[in-house]
């Protein structure tokens, strides 16, 4: 009993220890794209949006389904006693706005002489033809802009769900390197509170001893209050990051997840290699690329499919119809007019006299396209001058965090020289406390510059639609 005790104890101390190993982990940027691009309600809305698209396309194809259509007629009472039948299953095609068909039908007893098409022979008549548009519908109708649309549409919702997810992703980048930078902040003012706590045991014991004045523990107290502003405003701003961050960083539920501070990365202050990592600006693909400008061309596209289904509506109505019709059978009540195999070919026409109608809905879709036109004009320039404004950012930034890293060399120097100075009686504390304030905050401005580096290079591959650096992998 003993033994497996001890085992169970084991395995619990393990799992703990993992869980914490798990906890400690530094957070990464690649999970909070992993779980902000797989539980984002913003994300899941669009995908929600592109099913009923698809469900569209679906409705839409109905269209063409196979129809079966039946029809009886009896004489119940009266001088005739005609019992009448009729079953048959039709489909649309799409070439020439074709449809095809087949009926067969089968009567007994008598009937009126102005309804004798009624009329077969004992085994019932099987009629096949096709109906072919020669003008009107012939190359665009109604069912067939409308799945023509429906596809469309589809790529539209495609759309959307990638552009939806290159801005969450674009956004959950910003927010992590927001909290990332907080937190560095936090640290380097909890160092300095530290520093001066710290220094205070120091003078108190020189005060004491008469070495040092006892207004230098004055000026520390007050460097300590001041210091103790700095740390509460930035552990404010630090959990504040954190709750946005918690937006995106989501739980296996889809819960918002505060980042544990525990978690917090602690990059080192070092000159950046990011400009190496950015390659040239092709801003001909890159447009190319843009799922905003990609869903105005298939906006485009499907206002050209209305065009063409205004005009078609111009047209005359010219139809044939090619029908072959079969008897089966004995000779019935209708006589041997009902017993041979007719070829009957038909032409119908039509067309309105006056078609307004028409006009205005081909004048509204005309304007509508040239509105698009111009549409994408003004947003594929809009779109370069945004892309090139982000890559100078981009570049501007790795350099400014090229000079904060230097900054943050030279002013460690100077405080390192300005305590030896100190400590050797060759300095004074008022200068000290310069030197080291002016060590954080270079250090403060150092991750500030990195912050804003990595966002302009999220914000660049946005703007680039560069999926594998965004965790957009499907």
């Amino acid at each position: 009993m003993r033994f497996w005790f001890s085992i169970l104890l084991l395995g619990l101390v393990a799992g703990a220890s993992a869980a914490e190993e798990d906890l400690a982990t530094p957070l990464a940027p690649e999970e909070v794209l992993a779980a902000s691009g797989k539980h984002f309600p913003g994300i899941l809305k669009a995908i929600a949006e592109r099913r009923a698209a698809e469900g569209q396309v679906t409705e839409a194809l109905g269209a063409f389904d196979l129809l079966f259509k039946g029809d009886s007629t009896t004489w119940a009472d009266g001088y005739y006693d005609g019992r009448y039948a009729e079953g048959g299953v039709s489909r649309a095609l799409r070439p020439l706005g074709a449809e095809l068909y087949s009926k067969y039908s089968l009567s007994r007893g008598d009937f009126p002489i102005y309804q004798d098409e009624q009329f077969t022979n004992e085994g019932g008549d099987l009629k096949l033809g096709v109906l072919f548009s020669l003008l009107r519908d012939r190359d665009i109708d109604e069912r067939r802009f409308r799945e023509r649309d429906s596809r469309l549409a589809l790529q539209q919702a495609d759309l959307e769900v990638l552009l939806t997810r290159v801005g969450v992703q674009q956004q959950a980048l910003v927010a992590y390197w927001e909290w990332v930078a907080a937190g560095q902040q936090l640290e380097i003012y909890e160092n300095l509170l530290a520093i001066a706590l710290e220094r205070e045991q120091g003078l108190e014991r020189q005060v004491k001893a008469g070495r040092r004045a006892e207004i230098f523990l004055t000026e520390n107290a007050q460097n300590i209050t001041r210091r103790r502003t700095l740390v509460t405003t930035a552990e404010r701003d630090f959990r504040r990051a954190g709750n946005r961050l918690a937006f995106f960083l989501r739980d296996d539920r889809g819960l918002p997840l505060v980042p544990d501070p525990a978690r917090l990365p602690r990059p080192e202050v070092a000159t950046p290699r990011e400009s190496a990592a950015v390659p040239p600006l092709d801003i001909p693909m890159t447009l190319e690329r843009r799922p905003e400008l990609r869903i105005l061309q298939t906006a485009m596209q499907r206002a050209l499919r209305t065009v063409e289904l205004s005009e078609n509506a111009l047209l005359p109505q010219l139809d044939l119809n090619l029908e072959l019709s079969q008897p089966f059978g004995d000779l019935g009540e209708g006589g041997v007019s009902r017993d041979e195999t007719d070829t009957i070919v038909g032409l119908t026409f039509s067309v309105p006299l006056e078609r307004r109608a028409a006009r205005g809905k081909l004048s509204q879709a005309e304007a509508r396209l040239a509105a698009l036109r111009a549409e994408r004009r003004r947003l594929e320039d809009q779109v370069e001058i945004e892309l090139r404004n982000i890559l100078l950012e981009l570049n501007i930034a790795v350099r400014l965090m090229a000079l904060a890293a230097l900054e943050v060399d030279q002013s460690e120097t100077m405080r390192r020289a300005e305590v030896a100075r100190f400590e050797s009686g060759a300095s004074d504390f008022f200068l000290v406390n310069i030197r080291e304030e002016t060590a954080a905050d270079a250090r403060v401005r150092y991750f500030d510059a990195y912050r804003r580096t990595r966002i302009a290079r999220a914000n660049y591959d946005a703007a680039t639609v560069n999926l594998g650096r965004l965790g957009i992998t499907d």
